[in-house]
C-alpha cells in the first residue's frame, strides 16, 4: 500500500458546487488540518483528521478539508465533489483511507478504510465522498 501524495495545495475543482448539500455545518478543529485532509467528527464535536490505523470513529471519513485550519479555528468540510489533489493520479483508480498516514488517502485499504473514499477522475483531479456507514 501506498499512499497518495498532495501536489500543492489540494482545492475544490467542482464546477457549481450545491453549498447546501454538499457540506457539513463549520464546526472547529480539534487539531491543525491541511487542506485535502480527509476527516471525522470526534464525540467532542470538534473535527479531526481520520486514520485507517484501526477499525474505530477515527476512521470514518465524514468530509475533506478544502483550506487548512489550525487547532481551534472553524472549518467547513465537503464531500461529493472533485479535488484538484494529486499528480500522478490513475484515472478510474479507487483510493482509501490511509492507515499509515493521518488524513491521507492510500491506494490500498486499510484495516479501518476498507472501503474506496474517492476514485481519481483523471491525473491530477479525485472524486471524494464521505465513508458509508
Amino acid at each position: 500500500m501506498a499512499d497518495v501524495a498532495k501536489s500543492g495545495i489540494p482545492s475544490v475543482a467542482s464546477v457549481g458546487l450545491d453549498p447546501g448539500s454538499q457540506k457539513l455545518p463549520t464546526l472547529l478543529c480539534g487539531e491543525d488540518i491541511a487542506a485535502g485532509d480527509a476527516c471525522y467528527v470526534k464525540n467532542d464535536g470538534l473535527i479531526w483528521r481520520s486514520t485507517g490505523a484501526a477499525a474505530n470513529a477515527a476512521a470514518k471519513v465524514r468530509g475533506f478539508a478544502p483550506t487548512k485550519a489550525k487547532s481551534g479555528e472553524s472549518l467547513t468540510l465537503v464531500y461529493a465533489c472533485v479535488f484538484n489533489y494529486g499528480a500522478s493520479l490513475t484515472p478510474g483508480a479507487d483510493y482509501y483511507l490511509s492507515g499509515a498516514t493521518v488524513g491521507a488517502l492510500a491506494d490500498a485499504a486499510s484495516t479501518g478504510g476498507t472501503a474506496p473514499i474517492s476514485f481519481a477522475v483523471d491525473s491530477t483531479q479525485d472524486k471524494i465522498k464521505q465513508s458509508h456507514y
